[in-house]
């Protein structure tokens, strides 16, 4: 992957692509873990001499505008971040108009373009889109990892256009999860959460042959427990893999660790009953919500002593704070590791080791959910590839 280092950036407007797919509630940021990890990439280009263009996308607009998804939240924030003004270009990213502001641009000055999910050809990698886009910048840097599995006009569409590089936080992703391939140092331990097996399937079957211990807890869970005979109440699980789920606690079942007790709800709400019940006797009208005390001690004593972990998704409804205890004892289990090499995949589990204040604890949150999966599925993804 060619790196910032490689590239002529003296004087020289550079397109960069960003993950700025960050929550948004009423106008105001929920969390900006993805635009504070940008900085560095655009520091770097500014003191470089450069002007500085950014292209992100936000939520899944319809193919136009959309005022919910517009990106203008993000401009004040970033602006604070940096301490310099940034300059929000309301137009679609592809027109004239667009083109005309960017143009006025000084070395040392930053823009922020409209979501490029309203441009029509973005998901389709449009070759018209990605010329109009391209003439935007005199070099384009990627440092969206989070879009980075996603062939799409501004990830790797626009890179074949441009002199380009990979930007700092996409090269440190790519270093970080690259780790837990080839793990140098064991026991290596992954903790994997969230909702369906379906979602996580091939990076659990890609990850087993190479772990010492798999954690598994969240909504997926249930499916596993189900296959190996238990009752589950009314709690999430896929029919369809019941077969693959008793196939991997055939073959790895030395491995894979499930949760043996659950903190069962009557209702999916922060203000149902609740009893911790055996996972495998969830009763009927009862659904698993999250791990119980017991499953909390028994994952964090598997936890013990290992020198490499990966953590991809939460132990339970961790938004409801009647549900978040497996989540948060997850998180300080991992964060108390002593000199251990620890991963934090993305998506919800970036929300939920953030809301356990542990997040500085540990040696790696990943920005991209979708994106770290795919690589530790074995895929390439067609952004980095397209900086070569």
């Amino acid at each position: 992957m060619q790196t910032l280092d490689q590239l002529n950036i003296q004087g020289k407007r550079v397109l960069v692509r960003v993950d700025y797919n960050v929550p948004i509630k009423d106008g105001v940021i929920q969390d900006d873990t993805r635009i504070t990890a940008s900085l560095p990439t655009i520091q770097r280009l500014l003191a470089g001499g450069a002007s500085v263009v950014l292209m992100s996308h936000l939520g899944r607009p319809k193919g136009g505008p959309d005022p919910k998804y517009t990106l203008a939240p993000i401009a004040p924030r970033l602006s604070d971040l940096l301490g310099q003004p940034v300059k929000f270009i309301a137009s679609l990213p592809s027109s004239d108009e667009t083109l005309a502001q960017v143009q006025t641009l000084e070395p040392g000055e930053v823009a922020l373009l409209e979501n490029v999910r309203f441009e029509p050809g973005e998901e389709k990698n449009d070759q018209g889109l990605n010329e109009k886009l391209a003439r935007l910048g005199d070099a384009f840097v990627l440092d969206a990892f989070g879009s980075a599995h996603r062939a799409h006009s501004s990830v790797s569409g626009v890179a074949g256009l441009l002199p380009h590089a990979g930007g700092l936080l996409l090269a440190d992703e790519v270093t970080a999860l690259g780790k837990l391939l080839h793990p140098a140092e064991r026991p290596y331990v992954v903790i994997i959460g969230g909702a369906k097996v379906s979602d996580k399937l091939k990076v659990i079957e890609n990850l087993l042959p190479t772990v010492d211990r798999m954690l598994i807890g969240g909504g997926m869970a249930y499916t596993f427990v189900k296959a190996q005979g238990g009752k589950i109440g009314k709690s999430i699980h896929e029919d369809d893999f019941l077969d693959k789920a008793r196939e991997l606690l055939g073959k790895y079942g030395g491995k894979i660790v499930l949760p043996t007790d659950t903190l069962a709800g009557d209702a999916f709400s922060n203000d149902a009953n609740t009893r911790v019940v055996p996972t495998n006797a969830i009763p009927d009208d009862w659904e698993g919500m999250d791990i119980g005390p017991e499953s909390q001690k028994a994952f964090a004593s598997a936890l013990e002593g290992a020198r490499t972990v990966f953590w991809n998704g939460p132990m339970g409804v961790f938004e409801f704070e009647k549900f978040a205890s497996g989540t948060n004892a997850i998180a300080r289990a991992v964060a108390d590791l002593q000199g251990a090499y620890t991963v934090i995949g993305g998506g919800d589990s970036v929300s939920a080791i953030n809301k356990s204040g542990q997040a500085d604890r540990v040696s790696h949150i990943s920005t991209g959910g979708g994106a770290s999966l795919e690589l530790l599925e074995g895929q390439k993804l067609p952004g980095v590839e397209a900086m070569a």
